[in-house]
C-alpha cells in the first residue's frame, strides 16, 4: 500500500507531516479534492465533527474509509457518515485500538465465544487535562477540552463491552471528579457493566483495564502498548473488506452505534 500524500487545515502542517514521510502535501478545499482523486483509500487522524463531512466526502468520491473514533460527536453526523459509505458500496474501519492490536483482539473474541458473563467493569483515566500536564507532548486538544473523557475513552471501553456482553439496551451515567464519568449499562445478553471514564485524573491515577465477571470466574484484559501494529492490522482488515465485500465488524455502523450510545450518555448527565 502506498501513502500519496496527506492533507491538514494548514498549509505548514501539511507541507511539516509530508515531508517527514516523503509523500505530498495538501490543503485547502480543492487539495481535499487533489487529494481523493490520487487515492483508493482515506485514512482520517481528525477532530470528530471535521471528519464526518470530510469522511462523507470521501465516500461520495467513492474512496474506501479507516475513520478514527468516535466518528462523529452527534448522531445525526455518524448516521450520514454510515449511510454515505453504504450508498457508495464502500468499506470502512473505525480504529478502535483493542480490537485490532494482537494480544487485546484474541483477549475479546475469547470472551465473546465462552459467554456466561454476568457483569463487567472498565476503567480508562488518562491525565492528559490533569492540571500542570499539558506540555509539548501532550497539548491540549479542543475537542477533548470541550467533549471530555466520555468522548474520547468512552469508545475504547465500549469497543471492548460490547462485542463480549452484547449490545447496549439501557445507559445511566453520573459525574465523577473533574471531567470523569460514570456510565451503568445493560446489555443484550443480560448482563450489566460499569465504565470509569475520564481525562483528567492525577497522573498516580491513570490506567485502564477491563475485569469480566461471569460463570467462569474472573478475567481481565491484557495489556497493549503498541498502536503501530494495531494501526496496520486495521489496515489490512479495510483491504480485507475491500476484496471481499464484507463488512468488519467496527465498521461506519458501529461507529454509529458507538455515537448513539455516548449521545445518549451524555444527556444524561445535562
Amino acid at each position: 500500500m502506498d501513502f500519496v500524500g496527506v492533507w491538514a487545515r494548514r498549509p505548514e502542517a501539511a507541507a511539516a507531516l509530508a515531508r517527514d514521510h516523503g509523500t505530498a502535501a495538501y490543503s485547502g478545499d480543492e487539495g481535499i479534492d487533489a487529494l481523493l482523486a490520487e487515492c483508493d483509500a482515506a485514512a482520517f487522524a481528525l477532530p470528530p465533527d471535521v471528519q464526518a463531512p470530510l469522511a462523507v466526502r470521501a465516500a461520495d468520491a467513492g474512496r474506501q474509509l479507516l475513520l478514527d473514533k468516535p466518528v462523529a460527536t452527534t448522531v445525526a453526523a455518524a448516521r450520514e457518515t454510515a449511510e454515505a459509505a453504504r450508498r457508495a458500496k464502500v468499506a470502512s474501519v473505525v480504529f478502535c485500538t483493542l480490537r485490532f492490536a494482537p494480544d487485546t483482539e484474541l483477549w475479546i473474541n475469547e470472551q465473546a465465544s465462552v459467554g456466561g458473563w454476568f457483569t463487567a467493569h472498565a476503567r480508562w483515566l488518562g491525565a492528559r487535562h490533569a492540571p500542570g500536564s499539558a506540555d509539548g507532548r501532550h497539548p491540549r486538544s479542543p475537542w477533548r477540552s470541550e467533549k471530555g473523557g466520555l468522548w474520547d475513552v468512552g469508545p475504547h471501553a465500549l469497543s471492548v463491552l460490547i462485542p463480549v456482553l452484547g449490545d447496549v439496551t439501557e445507559v445511566n451515567a453520573l459525574r465523577g471528579p473533574a471531567d470523569s464519568v460514570h456510565l451503568v449499562l445493560r446489555h443484550s445478553s443480560g448482563a450489566s457493566s460499569t465504565s470509569t471514564l475520564g481525562l483528567g485524573a492525577p497522573p498516580n491515577a491513570a490506567g485502564a483495564g477491563v475485569e469480566l465477571v461471569g460463570e467462569h470466574g474472573r478475567t481481565a484484559m491484557p495489556r497493549w502498548n503498541d498502536a503501530i501494529t494495531a494501526y496496520r492490522a486495521a489496515v489490512d482488515e479495510l483491504r480485507s473488506s475491500m476484496t471481499t465485500g464484507r463488512p468488519h465488524g467496527c465498521d461506519a455502523w458501529f461507529g454509529l452505534r458507538l455515537t448513539e450510545i455516548l449521545a445518549e450518555a451524555e444527556s444524561r448527565l445535562n
